[in-house]
């Protein structure tokens, strides 16, 4: 089992995909991170609008030969590429889950540059390279979250 984590202004026991939005990194999904300190900190943004914030902690099957996984192992043109299309909500390859890095705030400057023209794609690559490593995991498929998703506990922050 993989232990992840979901920062919510709620509890969430059972994920459902319709609360889900368009246009973000990986495109409309259940987004969490294996990375505890990562999920706390991103708690903070309903803590200072005076909400509440919950870490949800699940663990997911790691035995999972019938989903359909991709990583993207590096801020690369790969990911790059596929960011982009997401965000802009053209189709793209449609994945159960897709794994790799987080357009942050300062990442997607950098790819806003690079929507604008200011940035060639060479250039926004380059200035991502040096941001600070981070991990998302995004499950795109309602009958992965339910079958391989297991809620473990909440905790308020």
């Amino acid at each position: 089992m993989k232990r992840l984590y979901h920062t919510s202004n709620t509890e969430v026991l059972t994920p459902d995909l319709s609360h889900s939005r368009e246009h973000l990194d990986f495109g409309r999904g259940f987004y969490l991170t294996p990375l505890r300190e990562q999920a706390v900190n991103y708690g903070q943004r309903f803590l200072r609008k005076g909400e509440e914030a919950f870490l949800n902690i699940y663990e997911l099957d790691e035995d999972l030969p019938e989903v359909s996984h991709i990583i993207f192992d590096a801020y690369d043109s790969k990911w790059l590429d596929f960011v982009t299309t997401c965000r802009k909500g053209q189709p793209h390859a449609v994945y159960d889950i897709i794994e790799g890095g987080i357009a942050d705030d300062q990442v997607f400057n950098t790819i806003d540059l690079y929507f604008s023209g200011v940035y060639t794609f060479e250039q926004a690559l380059d200035q991502l390279r040096f941001k600070r490593p981070n991990h998302q995991v995004c499950i795109t498929n309602q009958e992965v979250l339910d079958k391989h998703l297991h809620f473990v506990e909440s905790i308020k922050l």
